[in-house]
């Protein structure tokens, strides 16, 4: 009697789930807010599409994509999208996974031998050696104890080999003039700054994970990806670097000021290499140009385990395995989980109004994304302002969510 009693109520719930839907009226209000922040010179332009089941409830243009060249926003304006490349080449781990051309505990250093030794920078400076191998599942995590290099202790002896502050804001590559593997081994090579599996460590970690695509696959990460994931979903618009053809698309990077924002210079730490750019790095962790169509698509084949229109880019296992809590503790204690490729809401009310297995991350040019499987949601938001000190993606994020009904 009580197992049906709770199995009639599970079924309520599925059903009310499946009901859900997004109030027109209510979403009327993300206008509001998003003019709001563009007419109080706060932000220069957004792209903001929400898809429920697949289609567009919600996408407008709003804003600059240039403004000093008077290039309004539009639709298929292209975006720098930084760490939202590591939720793609996450994915092509895990192909080769499924391949068995890699294991997720496997160490690393199969691939990158001067990951076969690695040392850790520990309090006072002292380096000692790591106490064990760090392994594929460390790197998907962000749990092998790698950072951007840019901590005190560490900072110098990066700067030396041309990482950390020395290479733009850290995690930026797209400048370099050399393979990314050649840029991972010389990583290697250097301290880290946690042991692997005690801490939640943000870094280099999808990037290393770029050059295990390339060892294992026997190819440059930029064809891999377009062959297995962006070409097979019609991702037409995402790549390392942008097509000559595409210039005109690409959105200008601009800087959060005290009295609003102001153009970013050119150069690594502003409009970037991804025009001009020697194009020789292609880096997992935050290489990559989109659009929000482009990314919203990608997305929804995670949402649907795998598949999209036909295709399938990975099995509805190892979908799962991307948006399911795969560090326990180690990336929150507050209900937020860290899966191989995405953040996890594993409790609700743990991000704002969240619901509980929603999966995302962004980018530090100011993009934003989030899946809601139980809301059958896919958000995605993209602007070009770093650093961003506006609170525009929260207050966006409540405000798609208030429109639930």
């Amino acid at each position: 009697m009580i197992r049906r009693f709770f199995s009639f109520f599970a079924l309520a719930a599925v059903l009310v789930s499946a009901q859900t839907t997004l109030s027109k009226q209510r979403l009327s209000r993300i206008d509001t807010l998003l003019e709001n922040y563009i007419q109080q010179n706060k932000i220069p332009g957004v792209v903001a599409l929400t898809l429920q089941d697949g289609k567009p409830v919600y996408e407008r243009a709003l804003g600059w994509a240039d403004k000093e060249a008077g290039r309004r926003m539009s639709p298929d304006a292209i975006f720098r999208i930084a760490s939202q490349t590591k939720a793609i080449t996450s994915t092509a781990v895990l192909i080769l996974v499924e391949e068995g051309k890699i294991a997720i505990e496997e160490p690393v250093g199969d691939f990158i031998p001067t990951f076969k030794r690695t040392t850790v920078e520990e309090a006072g400076g002292v380096v000692v050696p790591a106490k064990r191998p760090i392994t594929i599942h460390d790197l998907l995590t962000h749990t092998a104890g790698i950072s951007y290099g840019t901590e005190p202790g560490v900072a110098a002896t990066y700067r030396e080999k041309a990482l950390g502050q020395a290479a733009g804001y850290g995690w930026y590559t797209a400048d370099k003039d050399e393979p990314i593997c050649a840029t991972m081994e010389r990583l290697g090579s250097l301290p880290f700054v946690s042991q692997p599996g005690e801490k939640f460590v943000y870094g280099y970690n999808t990037d290393i994970l770029g050059c295990v695509v390339e060892k294992a696959s026997g190819m440059p990460l930029d064809k891999f990806i377009e062959g297995r994931i962006t070409g097979p979903l019609g991702m037409k618009d995402t790549h390392f670097y942008v097509p000559d053809a595409d210039r005109g698309r690409l959105a200008a990077v601009y800087s959060s000021t005290d009295a609003g924002y102001e153009r970013a210079p050119e150069g690594a730490k502003g409009q970037g290499s991804y025009v001009n750019g020697p194009r020789k790095s292609f880096a997992g962790g935050a290489g990559l140009t989109s659009t929000a169509h482009d990314y919203a698509r990608f997305l929804e084949a995670i949402r649907r385990d795998g598949a999209l229109d036909g295709v399938r880019i990975l099995s509805p296992r190892a979908a799962r395995l991307m948006h399911t809590n795969q560090s326990g503790a180690l990336h929150s204690n507050t209900g937020l989980g860290f899966g191989y490729g995405f953040e996890v809401v594993d409790r609700y009310g743990a991000k704002d109004l969240a619901g509980v297995g929603a999966f995302g991350w962004g980018g530090a040019y100011g993009t934003l994304y989030q899946v809601d499987p139980e809301s059958r949601l896919v958000v995605v938001l993209m602007m070009q302002l770093m650093p961003n000190r506006t609170d525009v993606q929260q207050k966006f994020m409540d405000v798609v969510y208030q429109a639930l009904e």
